[in-house]
């Protein structure tokens, strides 16, 4: 529809252009079921590392990035450039282009290192950030751990009409008439490609949204991921409300659960914050259940065999017995116990009327005897009974409940001191520590200082809310490909600290500047790509210095972090057992990796995809390539030149750590037959499966 718009409005006879928006209108009425909405294509990219050459592709700087020329040559600084939709020259200086690639066309990507952080050289784990647009990033995501992650959290942009996200290098605001469907188009696209990476067996993908966009987030959810079951949770993150015009006040925002295959919310142990949340209210200690039933099928009638007598002494202290359930024809009332000194309780409800109890004789006897059972107050014939079912009885097999006694009537005494009951919340969460500005805008202003980054999660709620899928896995795959000021990667840490898990965590964020800090950047002739830039840019200044600072415990001015995390007796100087290493992602010339000329700019992302083991390896850049590589550290090794694959094959025999072989060949049977004589779980064959199994931009 916005192409048409903007065709309409070459049309010069103004009585044709208003007939053709007539009809156009008309058209525009007729909805299909369900949601619709403009692709917006093409969606651009800037390359800003790819030199600006004569038949390029380009955009300027400063401009929309889908505002494309063709570079027809290049004088002396100076390109002349044609429009790509009206055909029209222009001559820009070069310093003001960029290449740019549109969503759809082949783009080959690497990784080159920028910087990493160690607190755990004996570790093996490795988080990773990536500074990209997310939607080529996520291709390449989907190339190395395709189907292997388990939970993917996003906070995407909220589209609340600010300068808060841009759509082809421009900012959508408030004023753009299809700010809404270029967010779902957004939206949409990245969607698709996640969706590739999830483990569908067992995972879950969480997406927060405000009232903004939750109502066309959550029809997408459903058309998009059909196989899934949906739920969402309310959350507050603003107890003391953000001001709407004419509006209630903004107190909350919403959480998307996609749950996929078993995928699903785990009881975990909650403190006081959660009990008016907790799904069935809260039971620290165990639950003692009445023998007497009072729900469904609690009449006689319903259950004549579990009518029956307990023999009771007549202190109330014990259960001597029970007898068998009298057939309707007899007057229980008239029933003689055969025990001295006792008295007969029948099931008779409240009402008068006969009921039933909920367990046969024999299973009643053989639990009172294990102290399972228990005798309330005596009452004479109306003294009541309770059991523990048979999930409370497990808690006492595992010994979550030491046993350290028996009472009078026998039933078991326990230690309560140290259990931690688990719940499953409900779907409204008014939790303290989810403050966005307590533990989300100070957490961060301690770290790198204030005016940075402006409205991040609360640690705890990312926290929180991961938890409850990977709370027992302790080697979760996470992803979070708007990741904005790194709140996930820090929530990870925490989590592992906590439970001492191996959690890996790959953040993705592009390196915008805000919009004023663009507005005075262009205005002194500094444009995206130049160092003052990128150094101000969000993946620069303010994410990967909060990961630093997070596992090293200290402000960016390197004095230690005050205080301890919430719950727990970490203390924040003493930051976390990890590493992070820390890419751009850049591209390649495809032909140039087809020679082999380019294998050290790949070499992170086959260690990425290998598992990101280990320090991540560097090859001199100004010696020769090696003709093999065994990096036992990283599990995986590389057969550079297959000249020297006998050589290779005794030295791999002398590492069993590696998991992993790539073959670099252009032989499909000579591949085959070398993987066949080494005794190697997973194996790549280069640069084939590079070029033609990862077609960044190709639809899969």
């Amino acid at each position: 529809m916005s192409t048409l718009n903007e065709l309409i409005e070459q049309v010069e006879n103004p009585e044709l252009k208003a007939r053709i928006r007539t009809e156009v209108a008309r058209l525009s009425k007729q909805k299909k079921f369900g949601l619709v909405f403009e692709e917006h294509l093409p969606e651009c990219t800037p390359l800003y590392e790819i030199p600006v050459k004569k038949g390029a592709t380009v955009a300027l700087k400063a401009g929309k990035a889908n505002e494309t020329y063709t570079v027809l040559c290049i004088d002396d600084g100076m390109a002349t450039c044609e429009r790509q939709d009206n055909h029209e020259h222009a001559q820009f200086s070069v310093a003001d282009l960029v290449c740019v690639a549109k969503f759809g066309e082949a783009i080959y990507p690497y990784l080159k290192p920028i910087d990493s952080v160690c607190n755990a050289p004996d570790s093996s784990l490795w988080h990773a950030l990536i500074e990209a647009d997310n939607y080529h990033a996520l291709q390449l995501l989907v190339y190395l751990y395709g189907g292997m992650v388990d939970c993917i959290y996003i906070d995407p942009p909220y589209n609340t009409g600010a300068k808060d996200w841009k759509y082809n290098n421009d900012y959508v605001d408030s004023n753009d008439s299809y700010r809404h469907s270029k967010w779902l188009s957004m939206m949409q696209k990245r969607l698709k490609l996640a969706k590739q990476l999830l483990n569908t067996k067992d995972s879950v993908l969480i997406v927060t949204i405000d009232e903004k966009e939750y109502l066309h987030l959550g029809c997408l959810l459903e058309e998009m991921f059909p196989e899934a079951r949906i739920q969402m949770v309310s959350s507050v993150i603003n107890p003391g409300g953000a001001s709407r015009f004419n509006a209630f006040n903004r107190t909350n925002e919403f959480i998307y659960f996609v749950m996929f295959g078993n995928a699903a919310p785990m009881a975990l142990p909650l403190n006081d914050e959660w009990k008016g949340n907790i799904k069935g209210g809260s039971r620290d200690t165990l639950r003692w259940r009445e023998l007497r039933r009072a729900s469904t099928n609690a009449r006689r009638i319903d259950r004549p065999n579990l009518f029956y007598p307990i023999y009771l002494s007549n202190d109330g202290s014990r259960i001597l017995g029970c007898g068998e359930s009298p057939s309707f024809s007899d007057d229980y009332k008239k029933w003689k116990s055969p025990y001295e000194n006792s008295i007969i309780i029948f099931p008779i409800r409240p009402n008068g009327e006969e009921g039933n109890w909920q367990l046969s004789q024999v299973k009643l006897m053989e639990m009172y005897k294990k102290g399972f059972v228990k005798i309330g107050n005596y009452r004479s014939e109306n003294t009541a009974f309770s059991y523990l079912a048979e999930g409370e009885r497990e808690k006492i097999e595992k010994g979550l409940f030491p046993i350290i006694g028996r009472k009078e009537d026998g039933s078991i005494i326990v230690d309560d001191s140290n259990y931690q009951a688990k719940f499953i919340p409900g779907t409204q969460w008014w939790i303290g520590s989810h403050d966005a500005t307590q533990q989300g805008s100070k957490i961060i202003n301690n770290i790198v200082g204030r005016g940075r980054f402006d409205f991040p999660k609360s640690l705890y709620a990312v926290h929180d809310t991961i938890r409850f899928f990977v709370a027992n896995k302790p080697n979760a795959l996470i992803v979070d490909f708007f990741a904005g000021s790194g709140t996930t990667l820090h929530a990870v840490n925490l989590l592992n600290a906590e439970d001492g898990g191996n959690r890996r965590c790959i953040m993705v964020t592009n390196n915008e500047v805000s919009a004023d800090e663009s507005k005075e950047f262009l205005a002194k002739g500094i444009h995206p790509g130049d160092d003052e830039w990128n150094a101000k840019g969000i993946a620069r200044y303010v994410t990967w210095p909060r990961t630093v600072c997070s596992i090293e415990g200290h402000d960016v001015n390197g004095k230690p972090l005050q205080g301890k995390y919430l719950g727990s007796d970490l203390e924040m100087s003493a930051g976390f057992k990890a590493n992070a290493a820390f890419f751009h992602l850049g591209f390649l010339d495809k032909n140039a990796v087809a020679i082999g000329r380019q294998f050290k700019e790949l070499l992170p992302l086959l260690w990425m995809k290998a598992g990101a083991i280990g320090p991540c390896p560097k090859l001199p850049m100004n010696k020769p390539l090696p003709e093999y590589i065994i990096l036992p550290e990283n599990r995986f090794a590389v057969l550079i030149d297959e000249n020297a694959f006998h050589p290779f094959s005794k030295e791999l025999a002398k590492a069993p750590e590696i998991d992993v072989a790539y073959i670099v060949t252009d032989s499909e049977r000579g591949y085959r037959q070398m993987i066949s004589k080494l005794n190697i779980e997973t194996t790549f064959q280069l640069y084939r499966d590079y070029l033609d199994n990862f077609r960044i931009n190709k639809a899969r």
